[in-house]
C-alpha cells in the first residue's frame, strides 16, 4: 500500500495494490502491522457500513472528548468526496480541511485520526461507504458541525438544492460554536 500524507497532519490518503485479471480484483484492505509501521498503533474496535443514494451528504460529525475517535474509510460502491476538518486548536491546521473523492474505481483509503469532524458526500447514484472505527459509538457525545459554515469554506461540487440531509445534520452548529479538542 502506498500511504500519503495529507496536508493535514493526522490525515492519510492510503493507496491500496489492486492485482486485476480477467476474474476481477483482489486486494488487501487492511492490514494491521503495515498500517502501524506508516500511521502508528490504533485499535480499531468495530466496522461500520453505510448505502446512501446520490446527494446525501453525512456530517460533518464528530465524538466529543474521550469518546473522540479514529476513522478509516473506504467506499466499496459507487463515489464520494470525503472530508475532514482539523478540530484541534493546538494544531497549525486548525479549522483547515482536507478531501479526498473516494470511488469504487480508486479503491483509495482515508485514515482520520481523532481530533477531525468527518462528512462524505454522494456523487453517484448510489454508494456503499464503510469504515473502521477506533472507539464505540457514544450518542451522548455526538457532536455535527454546519456543512456549509463560511468559516471552513468546503467547496462541495453539487447544487445545495440537490443535497439531502438528516434533520440532525440541517440543525448542526457553525464552527465558531462548536467544542474543539485540545
Amino acid at each position: 500500500m502506498n500511504y500519503i500524507q495529507t496536508e493535514v497532519n493526522g490525515v492519510w490518503v492510503i493507496e491500496p495494490k489492486v492485482f486485476c485479471d480477467e476474474r476481477g480484483y483482489f486486494m488487501e484492505a487492511f492490514k494491521e502491522e503495515e498500517f502501524n509501521a506508516n500511521i502508528g498503533d490504533v485499535h480499531f474496535v468495530q466496522d461500520n457500513e453505510s448505502k446512501s443514494s446520490f446527494g446525501v451528504l453525512r456530517g460533518l460529525h464528530y465524538q466529543r472528548g474521550e469518546y473522540s475517535q479514529s476513522k478509516l474509510v473506504r467506499v466499496i460502491k459507487g463515489r464520494v468526496l470525503d472530508v475532514a476538518v482539523d478540530l484541534r486548536q493546538s494544531s497549525s491546521t486548525f479549522g483547515k480541511y482536507v478531501s479526498v473523492e473516494l470511488s469504487e474505481d480508486n479503491k483509495r483509503q482515508f485514515f482520520i485520526s481523532r481530533g477531525f469532524a468527518h462528512g462524505f458526500l454522494v456523487l453517484s447514484d448510489e454508494a456503499v461507504f464503510t469504515y473502521k472505527v477506533d472507539n464505540a459509538y457514544a450518542p451522548q457525545a455526538e457532536a455535527s458541525i454546519c456543512y456549509d459554515d463560511e468559516m471552513i469554506a468546503i467547496n462541495w461540487p453539487i447544487a445545495k438544492e440537490q443535497l439531502v440531509l438528516s434533520n440532525k445534520d440541517k440543525k448542526a452548529v457553525l464552527f465558531k460554536d462548536a467544542e474543539y479538542f485540545e
